[in-house]
């Protein structure tokens, strides 16, 4: 009775796969799923992504993103114009480091703060740019 009842529970959880597109049987239409595998992102890619999008999930990194546009800041303005506390802007500031978002710049004593040209500044400030349309409705 128990091989019975396994093996139909085996087969019925077959037939559910191929039904829905987990078995091992060809596409339904090959193009299109060539087409959309050769969209999808490499790992390295997706893991820069990720971490900019960890970034970007913050708004007072989206804040600091949009102050240091303009202008480089030190880092006690950029927390005054965030509205932060140094300590946890500085922090804030070491995660748009390590994703190369913002890089320091010494000017004799002050160090400043300045966007890179790296693709994860622009992505950022496009990201921020974009609640320019909340704003504007």
């Amino acid at each position: 009775m128990r091989a019975w009842l396994r093996t139909t529970y085996q087969a019925a959880v077959a037939s559910l796969s191929s039904r829905h597109g987990r078995g091992r049987g060809s596409p339904i239409d090959a193009d299109a799923v060539g087409i959309a595998e050769r969209s999808v992102l490499p790992a390295r890619v997706e893991r820069e992504a990720r971490a900019i999008l960890e970034s970007a999930a913050n708004l007072t990194r989206l804040r600091i993103v949009r102050a240091l546009v303009e202008t480089p800041l030190p880092a006690t303005d950029v927390a005054r114009v965030v509205g932060r506390t140094p300590a946890a802007t500085s922090q804030h500031l070491r995660v748009l480091r390590d994703i190369g978002a913002v890089a320091p710049r010494r000017t004799g004593n002050v160090v400043r703060y300045q966007l890179t040209d790296e693709g994860s500044a622009k992505i950022l400030e496009a990201i921020a740019r974009a609640f320019d349309a909340l704003r504007d409705r």
